[in-house]
């Protein structure tokens, strides 16, 4: 049983659902970094390195398979990249953590392609990422 005091609504009133959808676009992408580092100097067994660059993405499937999905996007962007690191010596090997932080320049969003119901929803789409890298040497 209800308690009418939480409903207020007449009984012949019209109630308005919203419906919710989920979309996804799947795109493997091939990444092809142009980065620079620079490295502190040896500390006993440790350095610290500074990391940053451009990096070319491509996406592996055509154009023409990613125009039937519901969110289109492009197939190319341009990023740029930047982080940090520690190498960690031991005896037998050279161990890296490493935080980078990417962030796309262009709009990799395709809206003539896209649905219409969500077409004007969505201005612009960027890559951006944070990604931890663990390097064994």
């Amino acid at each position: 049983m209800q308690d009418p005091a939480l409903i207020n609504t007449p009984e012949n009133a019209e109630v308005n659902t919203v419906k919710s959808q989920i979309l996804t676009s799947e795109a493997s992408m091939v990444e092809l970094p142009l980065l620079f580092k620079y490295r502190s100097q040896r500390f006993n067994n440790t350095r610290m390195y500074f990391i940053g660059g451009a990096s070319y993405n491509f996406r592996t499937k055509a154009q023409d398979e990613a125009d039937i999905e519901d969110l289109v996007t492009t197939g190319q962007d341009v990023s740029l990249e930047m982080g940090m690191g520690f190498e960690i010596y031991f005896k037998y090997f050279k161990f890296a953590p490493e935080i980078r932080f990417s962030h796309g320049l262009n709009n990799a969003y395709r809206r003539e392609n896209t649905i219409p119901e969500i077409a004007d929803a969505i201005s612009s789409i960027k890559r951006k990422s944070i990604t931890l890298y663990l390097n064994f040497q």
